[in-house]
Parts: structure tokens; C-alpha cells; sequence
């Protein structure tokens, strides 16, 4: 169910070990992974210091695009819920200055949006 899951853009849990491994080359010394999911070929991973967005692109997936949001710079953020005729739930990024969000993510509907916006929310305002 999860690779079906995936391939209809839901989110979910990734393994830990496996995102830090692939991460390694990205994190910073003492940086762990503490939540990760797995969207698609997308991660979305909390970390003790950041947010980070990774985008695999093209067919092989081999172009990689790293987004790093610390948790300081996000001013804030917004989750608009799956309804019955709209299926897609999504998350919208803001940073300190940016009039616009600099970051949106889609998903379809699922549970783990809210255990993001909860996990973005106690990683922001602590």
C-alpha cells in the first residue's frame, strides 16, 4: 500500500537511517533526521535545525534540488485541508521578507499533512 500511496502523491513515513544516509553528504555535523516522508521521489525531512525539500528531477531522478529552510527563517505557514470535490491538500512556506510563499507542496488526501503542519509548527515556535 505505501508504493501505492506514493505513486498517488500521498505522503509517507520515510526510514530514517535511509533518508540520513542519503542526506549525509548535506548535513552538517551533529544534524539528525527526525521526521521524513516520502512523496513520490520527494523528501520532505525535519532535521534538529532545518526543513529541507528534496526534489528529484527527471526520469532517472539523478538531478537532485536541496531547498533548506531553518526553522528561524520560516515567519510562517499555512495547510489548506482535502475536501470532498477538492482532493488535494496542501502546504504553503513563508520567510521572513517574502511577500509570497517560497515554497508549496501538493498532496493528496491523507493523514501525515497534519503530522507536518504539527511537526513545522512545534520545530518553529520552540
Amino acid at each position: 500500500m505505501s508504493l501505492l500511496n506514493g505513486i498517488m502523491g500521498n505522503a509517507t513515513d520515510a526510514n530514517h537511517e535511509q533518508v540520513a544516509k542519503e542526506l549525509e553528504p548535506v548535513l552538517i555535523e551533529g544534524e539528525s533526521v527526525n521526521l521524513a516522508y516520502k512523496l513520490v521521489r520527494d523528501l520532505i525531512v525535519f532535521t534538529d535545525y532545518r526543513l529541507i525539500i528534496v526534489d528529484k528531477q527527471g526520469v532517472t531522478g539523478k538531478k537532485v534540488d536541496y531547498k533548506t529552510f531553518p526553522y528561524k527563517s520560516i515567519s510562517r505557514f499555512s495547510v489548506e485541508t482535502a475536501g470532498h470535490f477538492d482532493l488535494d491538500a496542501e502546504l504553503k512556506i513563508w520567510i521572513s521578507g517574502a511577500p509570497e510563499p517560497v515554497q508549496s507542496l501538493q498532496f493528496r488526501k491523507d493523514k501525515h499533512i497534519n503530522e507536518i503542519q504539527k511537526a513545522l509548527a512545534e520545530a518553529i515556535l520552540k
